[in-house]
Parts: structure tokens; sequence; C-alpha cells
């Protein structure tokens, strides 16, 4: 398995980057100019896939979130509370953002869009 490299110049973290012609594999800064040359050519991909379960837990929690927006001028159309967290997001296969509500009902977590 392969560690994490960091820039030495700006301490960002290194993305791997091909050079096609030379055929040689560098490890890039995103920030800064500094690359060098990978002493592997092996490139690792992890990819982590949440549960349903997961990311709703997650929408759950943001009601608890003291940083984020509340709201009364709504009201929950599940348990009729009438204060909400809002946010805004891209929503799965749509263009632009959209703006979705978390009731804050400890009992409820109901979430909807407009």
């Amino acid at each position: 398995m392969s560690t994490m490299k960091f820039c030495r110049e700006c301490n960002n973290i290194l993305y791997p980057k091909e050079d096609r012609d030379r055929r040689t594999l560098y490890f890039a800064c995103r920030n800064c100019e500094h690359q060098e040359v990978s002493d592997n050519n092996c490139v690792y991909r992890n990819e982590v896939h949440h549960t349903a379960g997961e990311r709703t837990q997650v929408l759950q929690d943001v009601a608890s979130d003291p940083t984020l927006p509340r709201t009364k001028t709504v009201r929950c159309n599940a348990c009729g509370h009438g204060e909400a967290v809002f946010f805004q997001a891209t929503a799965r296969g749509e263009e632009g953002m959209t703006l979705f509500f978390v009731c804050c009902s400890p009992d409820c977590g109901n979430r909807w869009r407009e």
C-alpha cells in the first residue's frame, strides 16, 4: 500500500500526474509548481461507499449543528414542528442548487426541499 505524499515546498498533498510522452508518473502539487518523479508506478484508489442509513444519519445530525442557519417560517409536514435547519446543495442528477430543510424536532428529522 502506498502512503500519502506531501509537497516539500508548501506541505500540500501531492497528486499523481502522468507524462504520457515520457511514460513517467509524477506526483505534483496543485498549489505550487513542485513535482517529483514517483518511485512506484502504481496508483492506489480508495472509494468509500456509504449505506443509505449512514447518509440518513448525517442529514439528521445537521439539525443539531449550531453553525447552520435556522428558520421558523416553515412547518414540517410530518410532525408540524415550526423550526428547521436549511442549507443549499446540488441534488443528485439535477443542475443548480437546491434548498434543503431538516426538521429540528429531535423525534422527527424529516427532510424536504424547495
